[in-house]
């Protein structure tokens, strides 16, 4: 793996034993927890600037997927890369770390992960924040784009993905919209996927995307989207970018007819990276919405 700059990533992670592989995390600060859960092509690098601005108020866990980041990147005799098993890796990451109530922060792949593991667990889930993300099958009118249909089911789609690394470096030149990402964050970004076996799990990510019955994430996806009637009742922030022409404006209505009283904001200009083409907009958001999820709590014991 290339070396990431240290400005850029500060952080001292650790490695833990889940299912038999290395699990990289990082786990900053100490407070109510927030758990960041990454998508495809990324890793907990994506999260970096909110872990800084979060860590003096709050436990920040952010893991790494296994496949992805620096954690453990297996073969497929020993790991399914299948959904069913990212929630499980989940589930006993923070189980291991003693992780109570949690905020859960989601984005990409990490919607269907991160709330796959809340709807097993409701009870432990505080609020929650979306980032251009799904916990549901495709929304009514919207259709699998052609780049990920290209890649999911045809034989040209190892050699782009893990041959080209065309999936994570052209991510990183399309995810961001208001503004062109640095060299340096689009270098680190896929500094983990530098080899073709590196990339097996930014591959395997897209040809699990769920379609139909009898694919195999798709009941675990149907798990997750009939539990989401469990968050009625909980503070949800949005926040998405506009340009995404994965997670469109069909995601976003769906987002809205499932959480009706969420509060949303819109990116216009922003593209799938969100977090990376706003930052310096999403991050007060975010904390803003952490800390009058407190008073609320405050204001109930006192009461």
């Amino acid at each position: 793996m290339r070396t990431v700059p240290r400005e850029l990533y500060p952080f001292q992670g650790k490695h833990l034993d889940v299912g038999g592989l290395r699990m990289h995390c990082l786990d900053e600060g100490q407070g109510d927890a927030v758990v960041c859960v990454h998508g495809n092509p990324t890793w907990s690098f994506y999260y970096r600037r909110l872990v800084v601005a979060l860590r003096g108020s709050h436990r920040v866990v952010v893991p790494d997927h296994i496949g992805c980041g620096l954690s453990e990147m297996p073969g497929d005799d020993r790991y399914p890369y299948t959904l069913e098993r990212r929630v499980d890796d989940l589930e006993e990451l923070i189980d291991r770390l003693g992780v109570g109530d949690v905020t859960l922060v989601v984005h990409d792949w990490g919607g269907a992960i991160g709330l796959g593991w809340a709807v097993r667990h409701p009870e432990r889930v505080r609020r929650l924040v979306i980032l251009n993300t799904a916990a549901f099958h495709l929304p009514p009118g919207k259709r699998m784009p052609w780049q990920l249909s290209l890649v999911r089911d045809t034989p040209v789609g190892p050699l782009l993905v893990r041959g080209l690394n065309a999936f994570a470096r052209g991510a990183t030149h399309v995810g961001c919209t208001r503004s062109r990402m640095p060299r340096v964050v689009r270098d680190a970004l896929c500094a983990p996927y530098d080899s073709w076996a590196a990339r097996r799990a930014v591959l395997r990510f897209v040809q699990d995307i769920p379609l139909k019955p009898g694919e195999p994430a798709y009941d675990q996806l149907s798990r997750t989207e009939q539990g989401l009637a469990a968050f009625a009742d909980r503070p949800v922030l949005i926040l998405w970018g506009g340009r995404d022409f994965v997670f469109d404006h069909h995601f976003l209505a769906e987002w809205r007819r499932v959480f009706p009283g969420a509060e949303v904001h819109e990116f216009a200009d922003c593209g799938h990276y969100v977090l990376e083409d706003a930052a310096e907009e999403i991050i007060p958001l975010v904390q803003r919405f952490l800390a009058a999820g407190r008073q609320r709590a405050s204001d109930c014991w006192t009461g």
